[in-house]
């Protein structure tokens, strides 16, 4: 079976740190660019941030650029997305997809999403 699976998300407080994974089953990571998404209550889907396939460039959102740091082992078939000094406005729902578009795309494969808050 064909898709991708997030985890690591939880609760953690103001300027703390987490690690999300993006898992993929049925397919090989290291051949596409990854994307991480996020939906925050009441706002639309956002990018967060991509690696590229081949040479991993890395790409960030201004609003997370110098915090979140994104990578991939392709020997585990995973792709990680750091995050540090969390602020309470990185509470989301966050997706990692086989796109750093924020697109429909029937081809691209999409997580189910991994909730993360940030609170006291």
């Amino acid at each position: 079976q064909v898709q991708l699976v997030e985890s690591g998300g939880g609760l953690v407080q103001p300027g703390g740190s987490l690690r999300l994974s993006c898992a993929a089953s049925g397919f090989t990571l290291d051949y596409y660019a990854i994307g991480w998404f996020r939906e925050a209550p009441g706002k639309d889907r956002e990018w967060v941030s991509c690696i590229s396939s081949g040479v991993d460039s890395t790409y960030y959102a201004d609003s997370v650029k110098g915090r979140f740091t994104i990578s991939r082992d392709n020997a585990k078939n995973k792709v990680y997305l750091q995050m540090n000094s969390r602020e309470p406005e990185d509470t989301a729902v966050y997706y990692c997809a086989t796109t750093c578009e924020l697109r429909y795309d029937p081809y691209d494969y999409w997580g189910q999403g991994s909730q993360d808050i940030v609170s006291s």
